[in-house]
């Protein structure tokens, strides 16, 4: 019997949308500001993913839950964008893009004029009509190509209300996802709240004969949620549910892709989430087991789970997407970028605040990372951090004069001894949030630096900003810096 242990995909990726096209699983997540956006990823067996592209290279906004379709063998993508400084949107709004095959390429956005509304769901009703539903619950009409909606937001589900002393977030019944089984149409929601109390979030379930309703609420709700703050996994919940590998809709053998913090880890982000799903015989989803914390049994035919792997860059070509994404980045971000001898990152803003740091995700609860700067061509500051978002984050960087460091979002008052030198190679080793930092001149042998930092609080209930804290470059000021020699290593 071949096990896996959760996450599936490690590192911060909430609101997993996932189809399964032939014998093939897709998946992206939400990517916020970063860019590219909405990395889509394949499987044959639910366990093992591998990157293929990022559909959507210039987000137009900050890109929130999205849902895959496929109609009459195209696929579309529906997306909310959220206003940004950057952005020339004034709300909330839903457009989509569309392919002939997930791999792409992928057409431009398509406005669909819908306004103030996140977490579309994609299904086609009994009589062959497409509708989208969005958070509420409400839905609209879509034409036959999928690229216009027909009429107006109506309101067609109410939810299903948990009980007043459950201790959740907020009630924010969202992330509508539609699948037909049998003769029943089923809509998988979440409530309780995306962060705040471990016990928030979770999944609920309803059903209709008709596409109309009216809904029928699961006897059972919810299907999914964490009961106790001792879990491994908390606020759980944004779930999709699919066959496994080889069954087909009518058989039993689904399973559940859904997102959760890891206890103790909240600074990891919404990791991706995997568990059994059985249909009891009055047609029904029930969860395999209660607590998914531990070693689970794979789905039939998985090959062993793939570990974290180390990190090698020499930059002679940049992985944007499967490594690499800048962060609230402007549209002409990738202007920024050359490749040659190294990476070359042109300064941006005044401070790390406003630079938009070139960052990439990890699920590790230990590494170490480091990198070669030469600020040579800079006049500014570059350097190494652990990045949560533009007010918080920890780390180091040069500006030919000195050193300056980073805790907290700021910089701090400790003037570290380094030599006087345009180049630095910088290491940073985040040990299970113990941050420690070393740097070294010319080849020389490592000086640690003399100040630690604790990162624990590095998360979304600290600062109200659903992302994480990850291993970031950033350049500010003016002229160029220069990257060379990146190393990322998972620690045991």
């Amino acid at each position: 019997m071949t096990t896996f242990t959760n996450p599936i995909l490690a590192g911060d990726r909430p609101d997993p949308a996932i189809i399964k096209v032939g014998d093939e699983y897709w998946m992206t997540y939400s990517s916020f500001e970063a860019a590219p956006g909405l990395l889509l990823y394949r499987s044959t067996d639910l366990v093992n993913w591998t990157y293929v592209t990022a559909a959507l290279p210039k987000p137009i906004g900050n890109t929130f839950a999205v849902d895959i379709a496929e109609h009459d063998g195209r696929f579309f993508i529906y997306i909310p964008f959220i206003p940004t400084p950057w952005s020339t949107l004034t709300d909330a709004s839903i457009f989509v893009i569309h392919a002939d095959a997930m791999a792409g390429p992928w057409s431009d956005p398509v406005d669909l004029g819908i306004r103030g509304a996140i977490d579309p769901g994609h299904v086609v009703g009994e009589d062959g009509k497409r509708w989208l539903f969005v958070n509420g619950i409400r839905r609209i009409g879509l034409t036959d190509d999928g690229l216009s909606t027909v009429g107006e937001l109506e309101k067609v589900y109410d939810g299903w209300r948990y009980p007043d002393e459950w201790v959740t977030e907020a009630y924010a019944l969202e992330g509508p996802k539609l699948l037909r089984r049998g003769e029943w149409l089923y809509i998988v929601s979440a409530v309780g709240g995306t962060a705040g109390p471990a016990t928030g979030h979770m999944v609920i379930v309803a059903r209709s004969r008709s596409v109309h309703g009216p809904w029928e609420n699961h006897p059972r709700n919810p299907i999914a949620r964490t009961t106790d703050a001792a879990e491994h996994w908390w606020s759980r919940g944004h779930a999709t549910l699919v066959p496994g590998p080889g069954a087909s809709v009518d058989d039993d053998a689904w399973w559940m892709v859904s997102h959760g913090y890891e206890n103790g880890y909240r600074t990891l982000g919404r990791q991706i989430l995997l568990e059994s799903i059985t249909w009891t015989a009055d047609g029904w989803p029930e969860p395999g087991v209660m607590d998914i914390g531990g070693e689970l049994e794979a789905p039939s035919g998985a090959a062993p789970q793939h570990p974290s792997a180390a990190v090698v860059d020499d930059f002679s070509t940049l992985a944007l997407g499967e490594r690499w994404g800048f962060h609230a980045p402007s549209p002409d971000e990738l202007d920024r970028v050359r490749l040659d001898d190294g990476l070359r990152l042109t300064g941006k803003g005044a401070g790390i605040g406003d630079t938009s740091p070139l960052a990439m995700l990890t699920g590790d609860h230990s590494y170490e990372v480091e990198v070669d700067v030469d600020a040579t061509a800079l006049h500014g500051e570059a350097g190494l951090l652990l990045f949560f978002n533009n007010r918080l984050f920890v780390g180091m960087g040069i500006d030919g004069q000195g050193m300056r460091s980073y805790s907290g979002g700021i910089r701090t008052h400790w003037r570290q001894p380094v030599p006087t030198a345009d180049r630095l190679t910088l290491r940073i080793r985040n040990d299970a949030h113990i941050v420690t930092g070393w740097f070294r001149a010319d080849g020389g042998e490592w000086e640690r630096h003399y100040v630690r930092y604790e990162t624990s609080g590095y998360h979304a209930n600290t600062i109200g900003d659903l992302l994480s804290l990850r291993p970031a470059l950033y350049a500010s000021g003016e002229g160029e810096a220069v990257f060379r020699d990146f190393r990322y290593t998972p620690l045991s």
